[in-house]
């Protein structure tokens, strides 16, 4: 072995290219829209529980907390749409060189950003 070899461990320090976080983004919006389901699956099960369920249910979701996690979920499923719109016409043969990638990985991050500032108005 190469003892030589130049060992980056310092995370601060890798320059990583926009597609990378782009990438990394859509899993962990995809992580994110995993475990939301599970609490959005609860809110519903309590909503169609009973009417004092369903009363308890719509009093929290009037809550500042409540509407930014919501945002947060929502936020969350925006992002991995349209980064998976990304790749569905990267899977058509359009944007599959270097600068289309880059093209594109700005193009998901300017509309996700939009829709996300969008949607916040929305919900407040």
């Amino acid at each position: 072995m190469n003892s030589q070899r130049p060992v980056n461990l310092d995370l601060r320090t890798i320059k990583l290219p926009i597609t990378a976080y782009t990438s990394i983004l859509h899993r962990i919006s995809g992580v994110i829209l995993f475990f939301g389901i599970a609490v959005l699956l609860f809110g519903l099960d309590k909503s169609l529980s009973s009417e004092e369920g369903f009363e308890q249910v719509k009093a929290c979701l009037t809550s500042p907390l409540a509407k930014l996690v919501i945002w947060g979920l929502l936020s969350a499923l925006l992002y991995h749409l349209v980064a998976g719109v990304r790749h569905l016409v990267m899977d058509a043969g359009v944007g599959e060189t270097l600068e289309g990638g880059k093209l594109g990985s700005k193009i998901v991050i300017v509309v996700s950003a939009v829709l996300i500032v969008l949607l916040g108005v929305w919900i407040w």
